[in-house]
């Protein structure tokens, strides 16, 4: 056998060039599958939404359905297409909820609630000093609009008892609010 000379080799191969996506083979584990194709994805999601982080979360969440379906996944003829894709639908449909949900904001009117007068402020103060029960029969008669036999079936005890409560809170209240009317309008 005769040696060969450099005319006489075999015509080189071209090298192939690295690809962010090589092609998956039958046999290809979906680590590799990930580690293979993950980084060129996220390159090109941050590209398409602008934003590197929303890129990331949205390749991680279409790598986590391909891994539930890597059987079927790995047959196709471009498994990682199917990953971007699922990525692009996922950016658009989060566009989508933010679109809608941006408009919704749109339409809202603001609305201005005055605070709290000096007279409700005393009242609360006052209701705060009252007793538990008495506390609660006033609430419910003036504020509920209980009567007093409704209040007595509530809270368990004669009639007799809710009057009991309701005159002494509003006799307390009477006096505590003039009290503080009072200091009000000398300070």
């Amino acid at each position: 056998m005769a040696d060969r000379g450099p005319a006489d080799s075999p015509p080189s191969q071209v090298a192939p060039t690295p690809s962010d996506e090589p092609p998956a083979q039958p046999g290809i584990s979906f680590d590799e599958f990930y580690h293979a194709s993950f980084r060129g994805l996220v390159v090109q999601l941050t590209a398409y939404t602008g934003d590197l982080g929303q890129a990331q979360d949205l390749v991680q969440e279409a790598f986590c359905r391909a891994f539930v379906r890597w059987s079927v996944v790995v047959t196709l003829d471009d498994p990682v297409a199917w990953v971007r894709r699922v990525a692009w639908n996922l950016a658009a449909s989060r566009w989508r909820r933010l679109r809608t949900a941006r408009n919704y904001l749109l339409r809202q009117r603001e609305e201005h609630t005055p605070g709290p007068g000096p007279d409700r402020v005393a009242l609360v103060a006052a209701l705060a000093t009252l007793p538990a029960r008495q506390r609660r029969v006033v609430v419910l008669h003036h504020l509920a609009d209980m009567s007093i036999a409704e209040i007595a079936r509530q809270e368990g005890v004669a009639e007799g008892t809710v009057k009991s409560w309701l005159h002494r809170a509003r006799t307390t209240l009477a006096t505590r609010l003039t009290d503080q009317t009072e200091e009000r309008d000398r300070g």
